[in-house]
């Protein structure tokens, strides 16, 4: 689960002396949102979103002569002038619920990844935050599903169901509680705990059965 082994390696950079038209070509090449600002070492200077560009420069992508004197002067100014030095990083041993905390608390779209000395070495957006969460949780295989299961307040619920799980030979990729003593409402199960397990098979029946026989009830969808 650690961001070196989803984030994007050796993402698109630019220099501090790049235009802000320069910038914007790289952006739309590169077909990203961020561009990382870095020395001539790599190290992170600063950030640029496209928002930024087209902040500075609305008619960014205008034809060079259709724009005004004024335009082409802005388009002309080193990146520098605009981009955000105070940005928040991630190393490469970060992990995927850190990088969730952060690109929600920060309401942003990427954030660069440094190795120990600052230099550049990758970048992490919402976009491989979500290929990331689905790789890992198999989200989208064929087989896979996403079952609810009372907790019947008994000790050790997750040992016990995860034994059940392995004796019948049910494949699963991912056992959460909620509710309960744990915190939540636990509405869905009219106030107790609900455990929630991807698994990975076409026999719903068999899972139902399994979890039924050792004391589990398999809650049906809008339960």
């Amino acid at each position: 689960m650690y961001i070196k082994r989803y984030m994007t390696v050796n993402p698109c950079a630019a220099g501090p002396t790049t235009t802000i038209a320069g910038a914007s070509e790289l952006l739309s090449e590169n077909n990203c949102r961020h561009l990382p600002i870095v020395d001539e070492e790599t190290r992170l200077l600063g950030m640029v979103t496209d928002r930024d560009l087209r902040s500075a420069c609305p008619s960014i992508l205008t034809a060079p002569q259709a724009l005004t004197p004024e335009q082409l002067e802005v388009a002309g100014q080193p990146v520098s002038r605009i981009m955000s030095r105070d940005i928040v990083t991630l190393n490469p041993l970060s992990t995927l619920d850190d990088a969730l905390l952060l690109l929600d608390r920060k309401k942003v779209g990427a954030l660069p990844v440094l190795t120990d000395d600052g230099r550049l070495a990758g970048i992490f957006s919402t976009r491989d935050l979500l290929q990331a969460y689905r790789r890992l949780f198999g989200l989208g295989e064929r087989g896979s599903a996403l079952i609810s299961v009372r907790d019947d307040g008994r000790p050790r619920p997750l040992s016990r169901l995860v034994r059940v799980l392995e004796e019948h030979d049910i494949h699963f990729s991912r056992i959460s509680r909620r509710g309960g003593e744990q915190g939540g409402s636990g509405a869905e199960s009219g106030g107790g705990a609900v455990i929630y397990v991807r698994v990975n098979t076409f026999n719903l029946h068999a899972v139902r059965q399994a979890l039924e026989q050792a004391g589990f009830i398999m809650l049906d969808q809008g339960d």
